[in-house]
């Protein structure tokens, strides 16, 4: 039997993407795999149902999670969602286990197969199915467009008849694939560029996008490529540094966040106190805490003149183009999961097995199991 992969309309508020776009609805009907879309899925990122050709379109959820083997979700299932999958089928999304607890153990208890899409190692063989990378990617653009949409002066240096405009100051705290697209968007714009980050490592990406780098005598890169948490002496240090290049600034982007951890604090509320007024910060880290103690997710606060933007779901922004990469993602995995037209996961291989979150009813990720099994 061919494999048949469901679509099924996302329900969280505010997201916009979709797990399948055209281009890769054409290549998994050319491969001989069936797919079933729930009626406008993709209405939210401007891909209507005409465009998906040979495909089954279906006007309820439920039609689509009894007839997939193979669910692609963008947001962690719901309740709802869960009940509606059989004992064995298999749901991959960006599943947030540290936040969705209840989501997990039902999916446990339910024997649900779930593949968290964050959760794919960063090792060179899995980088087309990097989601952290390909939606940070969006969220680091966007982030400074909001920055200069919020900010009350150009970003570029404009020399006119009443005289030389400076241009803006940036600091982009966090050297990711998320910083580095902000160094590049505010560079774009014209605007004077510093970038910190824990990890020296990124000392020569920084630079050779037009960057200063800010130097701190640390280096605290760890497994994976990210960033692990500092020591409280380490801590003190940095944000003894980072306060005066803070103060001087017009915008400050923050993208620093530990997987599956509260955000680490960078900005505390005295050193927003020392910015000029119209300056601005945008939080990238604001769902997981935020970088800035007064940052409040979802919101944008006054502080003394200064703006604090705390935006959510940045690359559901947008939609089109985080969907397209999303879609790639998901794509490039089930590659490893379908072999000669059918649904074989080998649950050995190293991608499989560190993404894999609830199989045969156990909870397979060991830190999500820890925290999860040891909560009562």
């Amino acid at each position: 039997m061919p494999v048949t992969i469901g679509i099924p309309k996302e329900l969280a508020s505010g997201e916009r993407r979709v797990g399948l776009v055209p281009a890769v609805a054409q290549k998994y009907t050319k491969m001989g795999y069936n797919i079933v879309l729930e009626q406008g899925a993709g209405d939210a990122c401007y891909m209507p149902d005409k465009e998906f050709d040979d495909i089954t379109i279906v006007s309820d959820a439920r039609q689509v999670y009894e007839q997939a083997d193979v669910i692609l979700k963008v947001q962690t299932p719901t309740d709802n969602e869960i009940d509606m999958m059989a004992e064995g089928k298999i749901v991959i999304a960006i599943m947030q286990p540290h936040n969705s607890h209840e989501q997990v153990k039902k999916m446990r208890d339910n024997k649900i197969t779930s593949i968290a899409m964050e959760l794919v190692p960063r090792i060179s063989r899995a980088q087309s199915m990097d989601v952290l990378s390909s939606q940070a990617s969006a969220a680091g653009y966007k982030a400074v467009l909001m920055g200069a949409n919020l900010s009350s002066q150009f970003f570029p240096m404009l020399t006119t008849a009443a005289g030389t405009i400076r241009p803006a100051r940036v600091l982009v705290i966090g050297a990711g694939v998320s910083g580095l697209q902000a160094i590049a968007t505010a560079r774009r714009l014209g605007a004077i560029v510093e970038a910190y980050d824990v990890r020296a490592v990124t000392k020569e990406q920084v630079e050779s996008l037009g960057a200063k780098f800010l130097q701190l005598e640390v280096d605290a890169e760890s497994e994976g490529g990210y960033a692990r948490e500092l020591s409280e002496a380490e801590k003190h240090n940095e944000r003894n540094m980072l306060a005066d290049h803070i103060a001087k600034a017009n915008v400050v982007i923050t993208t620093a966040a530990i997987p599956g951890r509260k955000a680490p604090t960078l900005i505390e509320e005295e050193m927003v106190e020392r910015m000029k007024p119209g300056a601005v910060i945008v939080d990238l880290a604001a769902e997981s805490g935020g970088n800035c103690t007064l940052t409040e997710a979802g919101k944008t606060i006054d502080h003394k003149g200064v703006l604090i933007h705390g935006p959510e779901n940045v690359p559901s922004m947008l939609a089109v183009n985080s969907s397209e990469m999303y879609a790639k993602n998901l794509q490039n995995l089930l590659d490893l999961m379908i072999v000669d037209g059918e649904l074989k996961p080998d649950w050995s291989d190293e991608i499989l097995d560190g993404s894999l979150l609830t199989h045969e009813g156990k909870i397979h990720h060991e830190n999500t199991r820890s925290q999860i099994e040891g909560e009562s």
